[in-house]
């Protein structure tokens, strides 16, 4: 029932990318500013370098017309020495100069990651209920990477040639300008070349990318344990190699075109400068032969142009790299960029001193929340209208709301479909009671859970802990005092421990064999050759679903919260465990507010209030015989799926 159109989901359709602006130039250079000693003394380095490289014409043009004709062999084996010390000399200066390059480059880089992983830390639930998680690992690594190549070698290697041009430049203008402007006449066909194939370059730049993006979620989605359990389950192995094959064939021939483009426009770019350097050369040839040009100059000349060529076919490829870099920083930026569903306030107030009442006022919550109007506020290239599936690549639409039949005013089975997850929720619990919801599947149970420690905001009404509305609350309050066991309780691959100690990172060994003890999970853990050093595996998936279950209430119980949510905690659990984690939760309950998703006759008998919930609403509430005597729906639950608990 998550809304399809929501703002956070990646497109990997053809959205035309967005054009490089001032504002997205500062806003990289931003990043950089922290590195300023370092960019200065790249500069340092590039203006060394650059003027080095100008010596070395300038030696061969005096050897030539000087020192050769004089026959001095002091001058001879002193040009000797220099022309052999000035590679020397650069070659140390480019070392300084990549140790500096790779200190802003990986710094740059190291901030743009960490502010990437921050903001994803912030998104809320629905963020990642709509995104591929292998489309979110795509933008860490490749993308990331590929703006760190913007940072490392593009910007670095525009100003260098941009130094070297304008200098050359200068010293061929200085020997013979009208030499010089022909060599530069083709300089209109760089910048036009550059121009449009630096375009079609980032436009297959960013189909790269996205097809990167397609492939990695797809091995994300059939690679973790669970997708592979289930494609054994259905003897799919084939079916899945086939779809990633054509994946990675996609990637495979947008890398050919891109490979092929690139040399061909290297190739044509270097045929200009050909046709360039042998103007220049039958010129320069017919001035030596008039007298005007001595061979030294020409062969100088010929240097600085070969040079100035190098440095021009650099700026003109320059394009193509820098708007694929810009592609990478587009796509992290986007990112960056959402809004952020779950908001906390500046002046927010820490909880303490809580004693844990919890109150819902008429609350409503739909997971359509956003409009056209708030979408359009900030163009985000890149993102689309509804959830993308990894596998089939099509794309979901949003449920229409299936009406609830009634018959003879009893109703008989609804569909739980609708638009309106939530309507009209209001009810208190107070410490140290017990609040248990029951209701048929969908009826918008574990939505109401998920409200209490703000993993979604309601669209009407308020929640209140203490009379404190949770939107004014800090984020970091709530969640200390509020501990939940969730439907699909997650492990980390790790050890037992430090899934347990999740909760509390300082606590001793004592008080987490304490909290394992009371889920009844010390005994098992204690059993195993490594104990509580032992690996669970991806997602837990070395341990049944009760263990499971018992290590994650032992995580909660570790924690000590005010408020407990507990989703169907007990129902993978046999009758002997069952009942003695229904022992210690009884323990684990007092002087706490409690709120448990109940699917076990045991667990509803122990309530202090019943809310039965049906699509979206509660229809009825009270006690276990208070609700009976309704002869509702709470009466066609126990008949249906309570009762035989007695027996």
């Amino acid at each position: 029932m998550q809304n399809s159109s929501f703002h956070a989901q990646m497109r990997t359709g053809n959205d035309k990318p967005a054009k490089i602006t001032g504002q997205l130039l500062l806003r990289i250079l931003a990043y950089a500013k922290p590195f300023i000693r370092s960019l200065t003394g790249m500069l340092v380095a590039i203006l060394v370098t650059t003027f080095l490289s100008l010596l070395t014409p300038i030696l061969f043009r005096n050897l030539i017309d000087v020192v050769l004709p004089a026959k001095d062999l002091n001058k001879l084996l002193l040009s000797a020495g220099i022309l052999f010390m000035l590679p020397i000399t650069k070659g140390v200066i480019s070392v300084y100069q990549r140790k500096l390059n790779s200190e802003v480059g990986e710094g740059v880089i190291f901030d743009l990651r960490v502010s990437l992983y921050a903001k994803l830390q912030q998104m809320g639930i629905r963020f990642f209920t709509n995104t591929r998680i292998g489309e979110l690992m795509s933008r860490l690594n490749n993308d990331v990477v590929g703006a760190q190549n913007a940072i490392s070698n593009t910007i670095v290697s525009i100003v260098t040639n941009v130094i070297q041009a304008v200098a050359i430049l200068t010293v061929m203008l200085s020997m013979q300008w009208q030499l010089t402007l022909v060599g530069i006449v083709i300089l209109p066909v760089f910048i036009v070349l550059s121009k449009i194939l630096g375009g079609k370059m980032r436009e297959i730049a960013r189909e790269s990318m996205e097809n990167n993006a397609q492939m990695n979620a797809h091995m994300n989605e059939t690679l973790n344990i669970g997708g592979s359990l289930l494609i054994k389950l259905f003897g799919r192995q084939k079916d899945e190699e086939a779809r990633f094959k054509s994946r990675a064939n996609k990637v495979r021939l947008i890398g050919i075109k891109r490979a092929m483009f690139s040399t061909i426009f290297m190739l044509v770019i270097g045929l200009v400068g050909a046709f360039g350097t042998a103007i220049v050369y039958g010129m320069g040839g017919y001035y030596v032969i008039k007298g005007t040009f001595t061979i030294g100059t020409i062969v100088a000349f010929g240097a600085y142009l070969e040079q100035l060529y190098g440095a021009l076919q650099s700026l003109a490829n320059a394009p193509v790299d820098f708007s694929s870099s810009m592609v990478s920083f587009e796509r992290v930026f986007e990112i960056i960029d959402l809004p952020i569903d779950i908001v906390e306030k500046e002046n927010a107030i820490a909880l303490t001193n809580i004693r844990g009442e919890l109150e819902f006022r008429n609350v409503g919550f739909s997971y359509s929340t956003e409009s056209a109007e708030e979408l359009s506020k900030v163009k985000r290239y890149g993102q689309m209208d509804s959830v993308r599936a990894v596998l089939s690549g099509e794309t979901g639409a949003t449920a229409k709301e299936e009406p609830a039949k009634e018959e003879g005013g009893e109703i008989t089975a609804p569909s739980q479909s609708r638009l309106e997850a939530l309507a009209g929720i209001s009810f208190l619990a107070k410490p140290g009671k017990l609040v248990a919801l029951v209701g048929p599947s969908g009826a918008g149970k574990t939505t109401t859970t998920y409200l209490i420690p703000r993993l979604y905001d309601p669209t009407e009404g308020s929640i209140l802990i203490d009379g404190i509305d949770l939107r004014d609350v800090t984020l970091g309050s709530l969640g200390s005092l509020i501990g939940m066991v969730t439907q699909e309780n997650y492990l980390f691959h790790d050890t037992i421990r430090t899934n347990i100690n999740y909760a509390f990172p300082q606590a001793s060994q004592e008080k987490i064999e304490m909290a394992a003890k009371v889920a009844n999970i010390h005994d098992f853990i204690s059993g195993l050759p490594d104990g509580y050093d032992t690996i669970v595996g991806e997602r837990g998936y070395r341990l049944s679903g009760g263990e499971k279950q018992r290590i994650a209430l032992a995580r909660v119980i570790l924690k000590d919260p005010k408020i407990l949510v507990l989703d169907e905690a007990t129902s993978s659990l046999d009758s002997e465990s069952e009942f003695l984690i229904q022992e210690a939760l009884k323990k684990i309950m007092a002087g706490r507010t409690s709120i448990v998703i109940a699917h076990r006759l045991s667990t509803i008998l122990a309530a202090d209030e019943i809310l039965v919930m049906n699509r979206g609403e509660i229809v009825e509430r009270g006690t276990h015989q208070e609700l009976i005597a309704m002869n509702g729906l709470y009466a066609q639950l126990y008949e249906t799926q309570f009762k035989s608990e007695q027996s």
